[in-house]
């Protein structure tokens, strides 16, 4: 299922969709050379892409980690990635009133992070945005409870919702993603989509600094097309080691073209199989 809820090129071609880009932002060049980018290999590909970056990062281990450029900043550069290459944006929002703030940026997609799944004041707020708000699986939540996080949105006359998979707690220090998630949050109604890299993080390290398992993206990847996921989101950098925010999950750049040519033949090859 592609969503219609967004105004996305390539829907005919039967891909998943992609949101990806930068953990946070760390410069204008950085968000428009990625952009440009990853808009470029999407049309290649014929892959419907959202630019995905972080105005600010509140959830941070250590107070002295990097948090952004600044709110009203942050945003103006989301704005201008949307009017220069005409792709959708998504963005992170984590106050009612943030909600209102990042909507008259044009953003096209409120994210609700994943720790804040549950507030309802932050839901409401960004549904009466009438934005697309895509909501991430707490960690501690099982993929049933998300229908009431979806209501949340729904009862507010908003229908535009996005529900994310990023992995659930397993001991102090790591994540797992159970696959069967994935269809439970379909029955929603809702698209669905697998956050690769944000579930191959390892949360908690001693050193206040989130550890990560980048070689594994492809894997997971693989998996969640196989299964049916609607949409993927992946993190990237051309220098992961240099990221000021979550460098040790991000895909490097220069692997992306590589990943995602591999993830459309896989795409194609589900599609053909289930029309069997």
């Amino acid at each position: 299922m592609l969503p219609d809820i967004l105004s996305l090129r390539h829907t005919s071609s039967g891909n998943f969709f992609l949101l990806a880009g930068p953990c946070v932002i760390e410069s204008e060049q950085l968000c428009m050379d990625l952009a440009g980018h990853i808009t470029e290999l999407c049309d290649k590909l014929q892959i419907p892409y959202v630019f995905k970056a972080s105005y600010r990062k509140a959830n941070r281990s250590r107070s002295d980690s990097y948090t952004g450029l600044g709110d009203e900043k942050g945003l103006a550069i989301l704005q201008k990635v949307r009017q220069t290459y005409n792709i959708p944006i998504v963005t992170d929002i984590h106050s009612p009133e943030e909600a209102a703030i990042a909507a008259s940026f044009d953003i096209d997609v409120l994210q609700i992070p994943a720790f804040l799944c549950r507030q309802t004041d932050l839901l409401v707020a960004a549904a009466q945005t009438g934005k697309v708000i895509n909501i991430k699986k707490g960690q501690f939540l099982a993929p049933e409870s998300m229908q009431f996080a979806a209501n949340k949105v729904r009862e507010q006359g908003n229908s535009k919702v996005i529900l994310t998979e990023r992995g659930s707690q397993f001991g102090y220090y790591d994540l797992v993603v159970d696959f069967r998630g994935i269809s439970e949050m379909q029955k929603t109604g809702a698209p669905v989509v697998l956050d690769i890299t944000h579930s191959l993080q390892q949360p908690n390290q001693s050193s206040g600094v989130t550890g990560g398992k980048p070689a594994l993206i492809e894997t997971l990847a693989r998996a969640g097309i196989a299964v049916g996921v609607d949409g993927l989101f992946i993190e990237t950098h051309p220098t992961p080691a240099k990221a000021l925010s979550d460098g040790a999950n991000m895909l490097p750049l220069p692997e992306l073209a590589d990943i995602l040519s591999r993830l459309t033949q896989l795409r194609k090859a589900v599609l053909t199989m289930n029309n069997e």
